[in-house]
């Protein structure tokens, strides 16, 4: 699983900032429940019992109270992110995060990040491609300065003029240091882009090198005057706090902003493509050859029953060391030192599937492609068992015991998908609507999505890594 979670990770797509501590935004709805459920299937109750109420200037509110411990998580999330960019200004969201720690006509440069620190705190940001969050967390009786505070940089950043350029510069390094330096990330930049085809998921979030350069902050404030809004905003607060106190705090700090006209988000539509794709790199650096394949697939906001079965289709092939794919190519056939898949679940518009695998010393990566091909064949020709789809189900909620008491995760998973395109119902009510996925719902899904001779909109994209033999070297 470690395996799994790492590769996911750094093959789907840079979703988190410099400043995060959230290095996996990426991370699908399944993967976060993780962190919080702890129900049955037989069981047919909310997982967090949020309370919800709205603001009369449009700011939706949810409140988890969880009283085991005198601190609270308090997040704000806003529904604008990489992918409503102006094409030309990538990574303009990213680089707004981070002029927003930049301060206000009330709060200096630097001086929220120290605020929460001197009363124990801890804070952070992350950016994605439908979304843009900030939170903190706390003891519960710092919560209204939090809110205070966030309120202010909501509508009010004025970062000085001397950091224009040097918060430029922390971001063209990040990337230099990310991405720009690293074979395999600009690889999966470049597969990314491949997959999605005139559509902004196509773009990394930190943007193009050249891209980043060219745009000031007036173009940045026209972003964020657009976008920055209570009516375009998500407050979850997670933690030892009432409904009641929260509504209070919040009328009396975010209720006092003014909402605006919102536009509506206009994303194009991918063309489609019938013909496979492959790209080829040999690089001095990699040491490990690599094969990976990635599908567009949907989301939980495009298509909730077939994203369920997608999950437990993931968590069968690709669920530990027992799994489908790692049992049949690292154990039994020994072709592999890894190998699983990858769901991304959590886009507004599209999620995508990647299956990958590393070859062992005498085995190629066409081995290792045709042997994930023969297993993912096998679940399109022969489905899965009922077996099968009831020890993933039971998996993915006993994975859930040791974390229940988190006061993130319930922030995390709430603030998602209430951002791209889900409701508090479909949230609260996911171990019920998992527990009812069937063999056929899974055999289904392998059908539609993950059949090359019938792909759904795109043809998938295939990538080899591979050593490059220097001259005097020898394999």
């Amino acid at each position: 699983m470690a395996q799994h979670q790492q590769l996911r990770n750094k093959m789907v797509t840079q979703t988190m900032t410099k400043k995060t501590i959230l290095k996996s935004v990426t991370v699908n709805l399944v993967t976060l429940f993780l962190f919080c459920l702890l129900i049955t299937p037989a069981v047919q109750a909310k997982v967090f019992n949020a309370k919800t109420f709205t603001l009369d200037n449009g700011l939706e509110v949810v409140v988890v109270e969880n009283d085991r411990a005198p601190v609270i998580t308090h997040m704000i999330w806003y529904k604008v992110g990489a992918a409503d960019e102006i094409a030309g200004f990538s990574g303009m969201a990213h680089y707004l995060e981070h002029l927003l720690f930049k301060g206000t006509e009330k709060v200096a440069s630097g001086d929220f990040s120290k605020i929460v620190k001197q009363n124990g705190g801890n804070d952070n940001a992350f950016t994605s491609y439908d979304y843009t969050a900030y939170f903190q967390s706390i003891s519960n009786d710092h919560l209204e300065k939090m809110m205070e505070m966030e309120a202010d940089r909501m509508m009010n950043a004025k970062p000085p003029a001397t950091h224009y350029t040097s918060e430029k510069n922390v971001v063209l390094e990040e990337r230099r240091q990310n991405t720009e330096n690293d074979p395999r990330a600009l690889f999966n930049e470049q597969m990314r882009s491949m997959l999605f085809v005139n559509h902004p998921y196509g773009t990394p979030i930190i943007g193009w090198m050249d891209e980043i350069k060219t745009y000031e902050w007036k173009d940045v404030k026209e972003f964020y005057d657009k976008w920055y809004a209570p009516n375009n905003a998500v407050l979850v607060i997670s933690g030892a706090v009432t409904v009641g106190q929260v509504k209070k705090l919040a009328e009396k700090t975010y209720g006092t902003l003014p909402r605006k006209d919102i536009p509506k988000r206009n994303r194009p539509v991918l063309p489609p493509s019938i013909a496979e794709t492959e790209l080829h790199m040999e690089h001095s650096s990699i040491h490990q050859a690599s094969f990976q394949r990635s599908y567009l697939v949907p989301s939980y906001a495009t298509n909730r029953k077939d994203a369920l079965a997608l999950d437990i289709l993931q968590e069968i092939l690709s669920g530990g060391p027992t799994a489908r794919l790692y049992k049949s190519l690292v154990i039994e056939q020994k072709i592999a030192i890894s190998a699983g898949l990858s769901y991304s679940s959590d886009g507004l518009d599209y999620g995508s599937l990647w299956i990958y695998g590393k070859p062992t010393k005498y085995k190629t990566l066409t081995d290792v492609k045709n042997a994930l091909m023969i297993e993912i064949q096998k679940v399109i020709d022969n489905g899965v068992t009922e077996q099968e789809v009831l020890d993933a189900i039971r998996r993915v909620q006993d994975s859930a015991v040791y974390n229940r008491d988190s006061l993130a995760g319930p922030a995390m998973i709430i603030g998602r998908g209430l951002t791209t395109g889900q409701n508090l119902d479909s949230i609260e009510n996911w171990p019920e609507d998992i527990a009812a996925i069937t063999v056929q719902d899974v055999q289904n899904a392998a059908q539609k999505y993950l059949n090359s001779h019938s792909p759904w909109i795109r043809a998938p994209i295939s990538g080899f890594i591979s050593p490059k033999i220097l001259e005097g070297e020898t394999k």
